[in-house]
């Protein structure tokens, strides 16, 4: 029977304070599980971890990586470009090889009771793991984000979390856990700092307002520029290609261009796609870091025994 290889990617409210972000990641350090890609971004203030290995070390390792969050990140005094409604803001489970979906479901639901038991913190279940049809797309469970779902739990049950509460932790917020497939996260920079235009062309790519299949947009000012961050859910049936033809269309409409793109985190062989324009514009895309496959061949060493840190951001 194949060994069953499930990958994490926790995203942490915090990326300005390398410290502590050294010391979350430092604390998922557990027997069984590599470390194949942790980043940080200060304008959105978020950092995000992958892990991959055998799944009950993988669920150890990230529940490990939510208490020391719940330690060291006060929601109350942070903020940022990117919503959150946790001081562990999202936990996904992603099904590698030797093991399915459902079987990473049923990961993420032991991993919430583990987060509310050890640490007191709200759980949401979203995605594959959404116990409730409203609570499937991320995006509805974090209206508001965490000052916003901080009143609604009081005034709304419908908003209330699926374990704990009914009000949310005063500093950590709630963590929404979820089970999903692997998706790519890839970053768009325009010839502009408009960040009114990249916010028309994130809503006209958008699934949610009839855009394209499985892909998630937001437009921000990031590094002084307009960035578009994308979250391509289903890249078989949405190549990256496609959707980078559709924002480079939309963008001429409204007067500008795509100038640099970024993947973040790590990206499958099989989303590569050589000889397209989005990968001859990407900002320092090297084989051996970026794609999957190799770094699980040759993961990174946790903090403290040599490996420095990215500083690139996984919307998640």
């Amino acid at each position: 029977m194949k060994e069953a290889v499930v990958e994490c990617v926790p995203n942490f409210s915090e990326g300005r304070d390398a410290r502590r972000v050294e010391a979350i990641v430092a604390a998922m350090r557990v027997e069984g599980v590599r470390l194949l890609d942790w980043s940080k971004d200060a304008d959105h203030n978020r950092s995000v971890v992958t892990i991959a290995g055998a799944p009950a070390a993988v669920l150890e390792s990230a529940v490990r990586g939510v208490g020391k969050a719940v330690e060291l990140i006060d929601l109350t005094s942070q903020e940022g470009s990117h919503p959150r409604i946790g001081a562990a803001d999202v936990i996904p489970f992603v099904p590698l090889s030797g093991i399915k979906l459902e079987q990473c479901v049923m990961l993420a639901r032991q991993a919430g009771l583990e987060i509310w038991r050890r640490f007191g913190l709200p759980v949401y279940f979203y995605e594959s793991a959404a116990s409730r049809p409203d609570r499937a797309n991320l995006d509805d469970v974090r209206r508001g984000q965490f000052e916003g779902l901080r009143d609604a739990v009081r005034k709304e049950a419908a908003r209330r979390p699926d374990l704990g509460g009914p009000g949310l932790h005063p500093t950590a917020g709630a963590c929404a856990v979820g089970a999903r497939k692997f998706l790519v996260a890839y970053n768009v920079y325009f010839d502009s700092a408009d960040v009114a235009v990249v916010r028309a062309i994130a809503r006209e790519v958008r699934t949610a307002f009839g855009g394209l299949h499985g892909v998630k947009a937001l437009g921000v000012l990031a590094h002084g520029r307009a960035q578009l961050t994308l979250n391509i859910t289903d890249f078989e049936a949405t190549p990256v290609s496609q959707v980078y033809s559709t924002v480079s269309r939309l963008a001429l409409k409204h007067k500008t261009a795509p100038v640099e793109g970024e993947v973040v985190g790590l990206i499958p062989e099989a989303a590569c796609e050589r000889e397209s324009e989005w990968m001859r514009q990407l900002n320092e895309f090297d084989d051996e870091t970026k794609i999957l496959e190799r770094r699980l061949e040759s993961p990174l060493s946790w903090p403290g025994e040599g490996n420095g840190t990215d500083t690139k951001l996984v919307n998640v």
